[in-house]
């Protein structure tokens, strides 16, 4: 198949690999429909994140149809379509009872080198560094999903990927930081940055009850984006200064509560 392979710092190319296999009963192959580019990427791509090896294959926003499965997954079946999640996670740990998949104790092989450098290994993760697993992503014609019978999303018949797409990853990381904000009805909230991730973050704080949202942004294209997606914006480079700006817009208060989408490769920012 061909695969998009991580060849050194800021070089990748679409490589012929080996098909992936089952390796174990709870894996299942899947045939890669869509899959996306992700703001992490970036992090790989430039060089930021260490264990990668030339010829990784990249990717963690993905979908397909299942094509395999193994004897033990007994909630999927060939032809049915599912979302997967950029985290693999084993359903059945300390952390997944609890719903803290991106903590999975059991999902990651090379825990040892994600604890030398972190201090606590989180999951096994598609497409991100030895260190966190080193299993191949999805910018690829097929996927092997280890333990597919837990956190993927089946798909309805008739819903096109482009719906359902950024479920993998990027949507449940704005909804996440609303979540986070704890945010009550009339509240207003403040979000720098207007990329992939600051946009999904305006429509996630409005659906969790925001009154008013504040985009904080320096392109103006972005800035267009925001407002269409009904924020008020702020130009960062505006030279009253942001935190003067919010107090105008706010009655003096300043914002309810603040997330932070401006991403890790930015620069010129402090």
């Amino acid at each position: 198949m061909k695969a998009l392979c991580w060849q050194g710092t800021n070089s990748v190319s679409v490589e012929n690999v080996p098909d992936p296999k089952i390796l174990n009963p709870r894996d299942a192959i899947i045939k890669i429909t869509s899959t996306a580019i992700c703001g992490s990427d970036l992090h790989l791509y430039d060089g930021y994140i260490p264990t990668m090896q030339k010829g990784d294959i990249l990717g963690h926003e993905n979908m397909g149809e299942v094509v395999e499965v193994g004897s033990e997954v007994k909630n999927l079946k060939i032809g049915d379509r599912i979302v997967v999640p950029f985290t693999i996670s084993c359903g059945s740990c300390f952390f997944c009872q609890k719903q803290l998949w991106s903590c999975c104790d059991n999902s990651n092989p090379n825990a040892w080198m994600a604890e030398k450098l972190y201090g606590h290994s989180p999951s096994g993760l598609f497409g991100y560094s030895h260190m966190l697993g080193g299993y191949a992503g999805g910018q690829a014609e097929y996927l092997r999903v280890p333990f597919a019978d837990v956190g993927h999303v089946k798909i309805p018949e008739g819903m096109p990927d482009e719906k359902v797409l950024f479920l993998s990853d990027i949507f449940p990381t704005a909804w996440m930081a609303a979540e986070n904000c704890q945010i009550e009805p009339g509240d207003t909230v403040a979000i720098w940055g207007a990329g992939p991730v600051g946009l999904l973050a305006i429509k996630s704080a409005y659906l969790q009850g925001a009154e008013r949202v504040i985009s904080i942004e320096s392109v103006e294209d972005r800035m267009r984006l925001a407002r269409e997606a009904g924020a008020e914006t702020i130009d960062f480079n505006d030279e009253k200064g942001v935190i003067e700006l919010l107090k105008e817009m706010t009655g003096g208060r300043g914002p309810d509560s603040c997330m932070d989408a401006v991403g890790m490769e930015a620069h010129g920012t402090s």
